[in-house]
Order: structure tokens, then C-alpha cells, then sequence
């Protein structure tokens, strides 16, 4: 009688990414297999694979952080199903919950993996994710903008300068950076601190606009049937618009409203 092979035996491979190195388990539909380190390089894992499960059918998971998402690519590209999970999403029992390591870690995800209760988030693609690095940037940009205004204004505080009526609100006119560049203290050294600052400010302030122009002008280019669409809905503007394309992608894929409510934290 002749035999056929119907099903391929499947390895599933638990990874806890690190940045300096990585913990594997690898565990089969049969065995429950072991733990080991190795470095951080999906090449190297690819050759582990080839040298010890070549005619397993390979499934990778590992949780989503601050790796971002070039090793699943590569996972993919060798024609490997791979995973980037919530850490939230990792089933944990007893002991489990209290006793967090590496090895526990990659053990728990290759357990959930061969038992398929993992369920992926959403990959973007690479021009998108990297669309969202540029709005992060606006963000982190936004934070020292706010933070530097706050230090100027402690500054004249702690030196009793009072702010006039007219400019002591959160918009900067250009009226009031003069008037606070004409601010004169009793010495040079306080007096070179506000100069110090308000450059500061000047190189924030320029380095937003730009960014945010530059967002702007991207997404009217290649994103612009979406840019535009969203850009009719009232309340929304240029830089909301460029935020939602980056951060939530196509919304497309999201079949209801409620569904959409869920990811981004309106609604559990």
C-alpha cells in the first residue's frame, strides 16, 4: 500500500524579545519541546529552524513592543505564519500571574499558540508605520513645546516679572516673544538663562511647523481620497486627519462603529 503525507507536523515558537537577546521555546504538536537564548536575529533562528524542524509547518508569536515589527516581517518572508500579540491578551493561571520571567514568558506564548487562543493585532504596513513615526514625532514635539513655554513663564515668576494683562494667555504673539526678549535682569547670567530658553522655544516652534507641514502635504499626496474625506467631517482638521490615517490606518476594516469605539479606548 502506498502512503501519503496529509498533514505537515507543526512547530509553534514562543519568543520573548528582548534587545540584546532573544528566549525561544519551541514546542511541536506532539512534544512539548525546550527553552533556549539566542541572539537577537531572525536569520539565525531561520537556520535553528532549517537544521532541526525543516519539515515542520512554523508559527511564531511574539508580543507587541518596543521591536516594533521587522522581525515578523522577516518571520514572513521565510513563508512562516507569525503573530505580534497584546501582552494583554496572554492567558495566565495560578502561579502564572504572580511569577513573570523570559523563559515563563516564551513558554506562555508558544502554550497559547499551540492551543490557538492567539489571536494577532493589526501589522501596518511599512509606509504607514512609518507615516505614524513622523506624526509621533509632532506629538513628542507638542510635549517639549508646552514643556519649554512653562519654563519660560516659571522663569519671569521666579524673578517677580509680571506677565502684562494682554499677553497672559496660551497664544505667543509675536508682540509678546519680543517683549519677553526685552525682559533686562541684573545680570548677564539670568539674562543669557531667558536667551537660552527662548532659542529654545524659537528651534521647537520652527521644528513643529515644519513637521506638521510636512505631514500635511504627505497625506494630501498619497493619502489624499481619504485626507479629504475625513477632512469634511466637521470638528476635524489637517493634523486630526493626519492622526487618524496614521495611528488607525484604513478604517475600513472596522465592520461597526462600536468595533472601532473598542480599539481606540471610547468603549471596553
Amino acid at each position: 500500500m502506498e502512503t501519503r503525507v496529509t498533514a505537515l507536523p507543526k512547530l509553534f515558537i514562543g519568543i520573548d524579545i528582548h534587545k540584546r537577546s532573544w528566549k525561544i521555546h519551541c514546542s511541536t504538536d506532539l512534544f512539548g519541546g525546550k527553552s533556549f537564548t539566542m541572539p537577537p536575529d531572525p536569520e539565525k533562528l531561520y537556520e535553528y529552524v532549517q537544521k532541526h524542524f525543516s519539515d515542520h509547518q512554523v508559527t511564531t508569536a511574539y508580543e507587541a513592543g518596543c521591536c516594533g515589527y521587522s522581525a515578523h516581517r522577516s518571520f514572513e518572508s521565510y513563508g512562516w505564519k507569525s503573530l505580534v500579540v497584546n501582552p494583554a491578551d496572554i492567558h495566565r493561571k495560578g502561579k502564572e500571574r504572580y511569577t513573570k520571567t523570559d523563559r515563563i514568558d516564551a513558554q506562555l506564548i508558544s502554550r497559547e499558540l499551540k492551543d490557538g487562543r492567539l489571536d494577532g493585532i493589526t501589522v501596518p504596513d511599512i509606509e504607514r508605520e512609518e507615516l505614524r513615526s513622523l506624526f509621533r514625532r509632532r506629538n513628542e514635539l507638542v510635549k517639549d513645546f508646552r514643556r519649554i513655554k512653562s519654563r519660560i513663564k516659571m522663569h519671569l515668576l521666579y524673578f517677580g516679572i509680571k506677565v502684562p494683562a494682554e499677553f497672559d494667555n496660551d497664544h505667543w504673539s509675536h508682540a509678546f516673544r519680543h517683549w519677553v526678549d526685552s525682559q533686562e535682569f541684573n545680570y548677564p547670567t539670568a539674562q543669557e538663562t531667558m536667551a537660552s530658553k527662548m532659542r529654545t522655544f524659537r528651534f521647537i516652534d520652527k521644528e513643529l511647523r515644519d513637521v506638521s507641514s510636512q505631514l500635511r502635504a504627505y497625506c494630501r499626496k498619497h493619502f489624499k481620497k481619504d485626507y479629504y474625506l475625513l477632512r469634511s467631517v466637521p470638528g476635524i482638521g489637517g493634523i486630526v486627519a493626519v492622526g487618524i490615517l496614521s495611528e488607525l490606518g484604513d478604517i475600513r476594516r472596522f465592520n461597526t462603529l462600536k468595533h472601532l469605539a473598542g480599539y481606540i479606548g471610547l468603549a471596553p
